[in-house]
């Protein structure tokens, strides 16, 4: 009996020791109807169908999974085809119900991110603001849970993390005897080296910006550090929870004179969770995420910071109403985040306009009526709706200018909820029609009856080592973002992008380029050929392998899209990546460099190292790079499909009768399915039925009264 369950371990599932698992504990149904007080009646109803769906579908996947476990657990030669539906029965069963909506707010300084936060989940000073002054310091995530409490983790640099930035820090500060003069002001003045010198005395105190690398690492902190390097926070209500979170988010002022025992481990802090409870108005499996400013120094936290922006499916990318008028950070922003659309998961982009209620409200009316506000024309990658909302956080609370529906809260509101319900009901439906299509199958082959289915040059030489150190790219807090490998292959990107863009969109391009279109092509015309080898071998019952191999084939295909979008970022970047190590010897040089007219021998050395390495075909190898990267994807591509579409004809084509004489009937489970398969339709029809009727009632009802004062 050992032997043969190791066997069925090893063979069945060799990724998780523990096959024989029990089904996932099911929520209680109180604890799962509260998941949905945010959406209004006819949203709830729509959800609920769409969560008992799911919740029997996987019922009856465990059932299936159970019987067919215990018909091959003592036989010791189970065929491929029979471990192929048990691991594809487990895989369905283990999906996770869905995976959470990142929402970006991506903001320069000031802009109200954290002041629009706390609009939309109605808790006024939540999170803290201060005017024009920088205020949030690292990222910050907002989401409700199933927790009672309102909670809190703060995610702490680990010590290995830590030492790298101190070693750059120190570095950065270092100067040599010689340097004197103009260059000593500019070091004074710079903001690199500023920031080194505030990071150091906060944690360390007074006098740490003198010390070395290697004394540093002997000094004491002033802060109690965490061994587990997270701090988690919880309190009964919002207020006291925003207490205890100010002096981990708010960014503490360069002239800090002591501060509490929070503030001396605040250069630690790289991500701060926080988890309201039950909401009304935010639903569960929504996360909100506060992206400060351009990046960090600290390489963990500007990876973490770049590979937040990828996570996100929505990115809002947030400006007042003042700048987006004068500046051009917005649209730096806008390109960052377009960028992201190539590269990451990202398919909805928004501006998001605050502080309307500086506007002269005519003017205002105006420019929301005529639609001025625009996007760039690279916005074309994307898939939204609606692109541009203008919204003012101040006037949901006053209400002196405008009205709760005039400030637009209650639209990202209603944004949020749709983009949760649409998600929802593709997964189940694509949930329910996998499972169908292989119980389907499971069932025909388990019984005989078959079935029929800039800055000027302040500090500059400091900042420029900074760059130096970091191999091209310095990310700050208080500056904008610099990236010398990525300034060398603009002009490169300014080619490919829109090349790039339309290779990588769901939708179908004028030119026939787009990649997903092509895979979904392939899928039809895979499905036809099923039917053409159905018909030449003569298939007596081939309705249900017909039915099974195009859900099957979809569920395969299907599958590519997120293997595809996860290797595109490898793919977009490989190029700044290419450069990147072709210049990091000029980088290392330059770094080292001290003492007079340090700048200008910085620049020189990293003039002739690209000159050089122009020369020599740095642009060329990064072609080549890229084109490797994407003969990976395509053989990658390919293997894929070859070996799941293999082992699925070799089940599809096996014989019933012949496939495993002592495989369990799961006719009552196959029966069940058909039901749910058929009451998909049903619950898509009924939804569309009531929202059709919400918005027409709320079109003939008055205005909601407005936002509680505070």
């Amino acid at each position: 009996m050992a032997e043969t369950e190791d066997f069925l371990v090893r063979e069945l599932h060799p990724v998780d020791d523990d096959i024989f698992k029990e089904p996932m504990r099911k929520r209680r149904r109180s604890d799962r109807d509260q998941r949905f007080r945010a959406f209004p009646s006819v949203e709830q109803s729509a959800l609920k169908e769409y969560e008992k769906l799911e919740s029997r579908t996987r019922r009856v996947l465990s059932n299936t999974y159970q019987k067919l476990i215990q018909s091959v657990f003592l036989d010791d030669s189970i065929p491929n085809s029979v471990k192929y539906l048990i691991n594809r029965l487990l895989a369905l069963i283990e999906k996770p119900s869905l995976d959470p909506i990142y929402i970006g707010l991506f903001g320069s300084t000031g802009a109200g991110k954290s002041s629009l936060i706390n609009a939309i989940i109605r808790q006024a000073m939540f999170l803290p603001v201060s005017g024009e002054s920088i205020c949030t310091s690292c990222i910050v995530q907002v989401s409700s849970g199933c927790c009672e409490q309102y909670e809190a983790k703060i995610h702490l640099l680990s010590d290995q993390e830590w030492k790298e930035e101190l070693k750059n820090l120190t570095t950065l500060l270092h100067r040599t005897e010689g340097l004197g003069g103009e260059e000593e002001d500019a070091w004074d003045r710079g903001d690199a080296a500023e920031e080194a010198v505030w990071k150091l005395q906060m944690f360390y105190g007074n006098g740490a910006e003198g010390k070395s690398y290697e004394e540093l690492l002997r000094a004491k902190p002033r802060g109690k550090i965490p061994t587990s390097r997270v701090i988690s926070l919880k309190a009964e209500e919002a207020g006291e929870l925003s207490v205890k979170l100010d002096p981990y988010i708010r960014t503490q002022r360069r002239d800090w004179d002591g501060g509490s025992a929070e503030t001396h481990i605040w250069p630690l802090i790289k991500l701060v969770e926080v988890t309201l409870p039950k909401s009304e108005l935010i639903p569960e499996g929504v996360v909100l995420v506060d992206i400060p400013g351009t990046g960090d120094f600290n390489s963990k936290r500007d990876e973490m910071w770049k590979k937040t922006i990828d996570k996100c499916s929505v990115i809002w990318v947030i400006s007042d109403v003042e700048r987006i008028s004068g500046g051009r950070a917005h649209e730096d922003l806008l390109n960052e985040s377009v960028k992201a659309c190539q590269r990451g998961f990202c398919r909805d982009l928004a501006l998001v306009v605050t502080k309307a209620d500086k506007l002269h409200l005519p003017e205002y009316l105006r420019e929301r009526k005529v639609g001025n506000r625009k996007l760039p024309a690279d916005s074309r990658v994307l898939e939204a709706s609606e692109l541009v909302y203008t919204v003012s956080a101040q006037e949901y609370w006053q209400q002196a200018l405008l009205t709760e529906e005039e400030t637009e809260i209650p639209k990202l509101r209603e944004y949020i909820r749709r983009r949760l319900l649409d998600k929802k009901k593709r997964m189940v439906t694509k949930y329910v029609t996998e499972a169908f299509g292989l119980l389907l199958l499971t069932d025909s082959f388990s019984c005989t009856d078959h079935v029929q289915r800039s800055r000027g040059n302040q500090g500059f030489h400091q900042t420029l080592k900074a760059v130096c150190l970091k191999n091209g790219i310095y990310a700050s807090r208080t500056l904008a973002r610099i990236d010398l490998n990525e300034a060398v292959t603009q002009p490169i990107y300014e080619q490919i992008d829109p090349v790039f863009g339309r290779i990588f969109r769901s939708g179908k391009s004028t030119d026939g380029s787009a990649l997903i279109p092509h895979i979904d092509a392939f899928k039809l015309s895979l499905q036809e050929k099923m039917t053409e080898i159905g018909i030449r071998n003569g298939w007596k019952y081939d309705s249900y392998k017909k039915s099974f191999l195009i859900q099957e084939i979809s569920a395969i295909l299907g599958g590519l899209e997120g293997h595809i979008l996860r290797k595109k970022r490898k793919i977009y970047e490989s190029l700044t990546t290419s450069v990147q190590n072709d210049l990091k010897p000029c980088y290392e040089e330059a770094a080292q460099i001290t003492g007079k007219k340090a700048c200008e021998r910085m620049k020189e050395v990293l003039r002739r190292g690209v000159d050089r390495q122009v020369a020599e075909g740095m642009f060329e190898r990064a072609q080549e790079r890229m084109q490797h990267q994407f003969q990976q994807l395509k053989n990658g591509i390919t293997e894929k499909v070859k070996g799941s579409i293999a082992t699925m004809l070799t089940l599809a084509l096996s014989p019933g009768d012949g496939l495993y004489k002592e495989l369990a009937d799961v006719k009552s489970e196959y029966k069940e399915m058909e039901k749910l398969h058929r009451s998909l339709r049903e619950v898509a029809e009924n939804a569309v039925l009531r929202r059709g009727m919400q918005d027409f009632l709320l079109r003939m009802s008055p205005s909601k009264a407005g936002p509680p004062k505070t």
